[in-house]
């Protein structure tokens, strides 16, 4: 796995923006849209913490305001050695904008991890075909 040099710039700035100064666990993700644009988020902790707010839900509500509707490719990075990967939530909103084959490249804080998929981290998953069935 090789991380675009503009992406892991930006994973990196998002890194040193994180907001978690109770876990100080740093999250960042960019998403691609399928326009192309990539869109970031870095998480955000709050003392009240089911306030808090994941990376992933970060970038993909950046995407979704600047008008995009489908994420090709989506990057994770945490401040730690060990690579990490979307929580169950982060899961379930990026399999509402993704196919399941679409690439998840989780990273550690050297850029070094593995990929996986939507489907591979969400099989199985409830979304919008699904509500289409009516």
């Amino acid at each position: 796995m090789s991380t675009p040099p503009e992406v892991l710039a930006q994973l990196q700035t998002l890194l040193e923006r994180s907001y978690s100064p109770y876990s100080g666990y740093a999250v960042a993700a960019v998403v691609r849209a399928k326009s192309g644009k990539l869109y970031g988020g870095t998480n955000m902790e709050n003392a009240a913490y089911p306030l808090s707010r994941c990376a992933e839900q970060g970038a993909v509500l950046a995407m979704v305001a600047a008008g995009e509707r489908e994420i090709t490719e989506v990057w994770v990075m945490v401040a730690a050695a060990r690579p990490g990967t979307p929580c169950g939530g982060c899961r379930q909103i990026l399999s509402e904008f993704a196919r399941p084959e679409t690439p998840v490249h989780c990273l550690n804080h050297q850029g070094q991890g593995l990929t996986l998929s939507v489907g591979g981290l969400l099989p199985h998953a409830f979304g919008p075909l699904d509500l289409n069935q009516r």
